[in-house]
């Protein structure tokens, strides 16, 4: 009895071993290639689900049918302007023929090699057509937004910062010709863009000094303008101070003159007013010119007609008779 139900199960098991190998699933993000000995037999599967082969001498060669990433390594080339740069870049692709693909690449590796070949020298081409300015910036027309004095300082110096092209333009000019290149392996190229874009250290430090001598010489012109405007208020400050001064003194000398002229006035009236009066004032008037010179460190040498030696004799005079009276 078990060897009935042996030999009855057997043609099953090889029934059911035969249909395994005469079948294979299609995933949602797989396309597939059939090959009978090497050669491409019928046309790729895209549609996922169960599918048919023969067995033993088909092989199924699963292609990736999601978009993939491409990662190109970071590279020196030199723009129109002879400055030497390192960029980055990276782009997404997917495999739109399979077949094509297949039968050119055959695997993902060699189409990434591929995409490196075709990627690297179409930027490279596009990166020499164009000056550092185009590259690194993607606005046509974008204004400065930082100090607008510095604005005008750097676009009188001589400095231009418009564009033609810019950044967005080189890469969409990259994509349209690599893409055409890569149609013909089967690849669609989707995007690409510039992940990193620096300076060549031999470079860099060039870059740096340059940038420093522009802002020193911005710097300079801020300078010159604010001696020659602080020279200008020097100047008015001078001109107002003198002409306040002039101004003053004059007022002083009319006063002064005024005053001597009043005082003159007076010293006539009174001189005229009497001859005692007049004596009166000649005799103050003279001790008070007698009291400004004659000082602890002055020494006269008088003559007995002298009229100070005569004024002091007389006060010598009154005091005797004064001391007789007493």
């Amino acid at each position: 009895m078990n060897i009935k139900y042996q030999l009855l199960t057997l043609p099953v098991v090889l029934i059911i071993f035969c249909l395994y190998l005469s079948t294979y699933v299609v995933k949602e993000t797989d396309q597939v290639i059939i090959t009978r000995f090497g050669q491409v037999r019928g046309e790729p599967v895209t549609e996922a689900g169960l599918q048919w082969k023969m067995p033993f001498i088909d092989d199924i060669n699963r292609i990736e049918k999601r978009y993939l990433p491409w990662d190109g390594p970071a590279s020196e080339m030199s723009t129109k302007d002879k400055t030497y740069l390192i960029i980055d870049t990276y782009a997404r692709w997917r495999i739109s023929d399979p077949k094509m693909y297949f039968l050119r690449l055959r695997d993902e590796r060699r189409a990434l090699s591929r995409l490196d070949d075709i990627l690297g020298s179409e930027t490279r081409n596009a990166v020499a057509k164009y000056e550092l300015i185009e590259i690194v910036r993607s606005d046509k027309n974008r204004e400065i937004k930082s100090n607008q004095s510095l604005a005008q300082a750097s676009e009188s110096s001589g400095q231009s910062y418009a564009i033609d092209t810019g950044r967005t333009k080189i890469q969409d000019e990259i994509l349209v010709k690599a893409a055409g290149k890569l149609a013909d392996f089967g690849i669609e190229l989707l995007d690409l863009r510039f992940k990193r874009i620096n300076y060549n250290e031999t470079v860099r430090m060039r870059i740096y000094e340059r940038m420093t001598s522009e802002r020193q010489q911005i710097a300079s012109k801020f300078r010159s303008q604010g001696e020659g405007e602080a020279a200008k208020i020097e100047g008015k400050k001078e001109r107002d101070l003198l002409k306040l001064q002039s101004e003053a003194y004059r007022k002083v000398e009319e006063i002064h003159g005024e005053a001597d002229a009043n005082a003159s006035a007076i010293y006539a009236k009174a001189y005229t007013q009497s001859p005692s009066a007049s004596s009166f004032y000649e005799f103050k008037k003279t001790l008070e010119t007698y009291k400004k010179v004659l000082t602890s460190d002055v020494s006269l040498i008088m003559t007995t007609n002298s009229p100070l030696f005569n004024l002091l004799k007389s006060f010598e005079s009154v005091g005797e008779m004064t001391e007789d009276q007493r």
